[in-house]
């Protein structure tokens, strides 16, 4: 018998010996019951606050389909926006700033436009790889969903797929029109 065989056949008596299948029960039912509160755990954003940030100068889009400054929170894209936004920190509403990555994975909302009337769909995507810029903070909650509906909760750091797990901002992408439900 090689060491390998010995080990695993020395562990698995050794694992046998001191715990017994009541005690696994107990611990696989725990954690199938535990674990749909993992989501639940508090999520924390860099900051607080919102308002006007010195040094930062309005900048209408010029485009009468787009109307708004995209450094306010009142633009029309942000109704569901939760986090800094990338056109204070270096980038824009559909990139992020320099030194950063576009997660893939996002939340999305739909919001009106107020030049045509017409819903659009909205991702919202975190830029992630520097630490949080610190202007112009939105928390907009506008049509939010639970945390068990996660892909329309903004409540959680989206810093998922790519290389930096460090929030920086968001940005604001234009999907789609959405459609009426009947």
């Amino acid at each position: 018998m090689n060491a390998v065989d010995r080990f695993t056949e020395k562990t698995a008596r050794l694992l046998a010996r001191r715990s017994s299948r009541r005690s696994f029960v107990g611990w696989l039912g725990a954690a199938l019951v535990g674990a749909p509160f993992l989501p639940t755990l508090p999520v924390a954003r860099a900051a607080e606050g919102e308002g006007a940030y010195p040094g930062v100068a309005p900048q209408p889009t010029g485009r009468a389909a787009d109307p708004g400054d995209p450094t306010s929170c009142e633009y029309w894209r942000h109704c569901a926006m939760d986090g800094w936004l990338c056109s204070c920190c270096g980038g824009s509403q559909s990139s992020c700033p320099p030194g950063t990555e576009m997660s893939p994975i996002t939340w999305v909302g739909t919001c009106r436009n107020p030049a045509d009337g017409l819903n659009y769909i909205i991702s919202y995507n975190d830029c992630c790889g520097k630490p949080s810029c610190g202007r112009c903070l939105c928390n907009n909650n506008l049509r939010e969903r639970p945390m068990y509906r996660p892909q329309l909760n903004n409540d959680t750091v989206w810093c998922l797929g790519v290389a930096a797990e460090t929030y920086t901002c968001t940005a604001a992408i234009v999907l789609g029109t959405a459609t009426d439900e009947k």
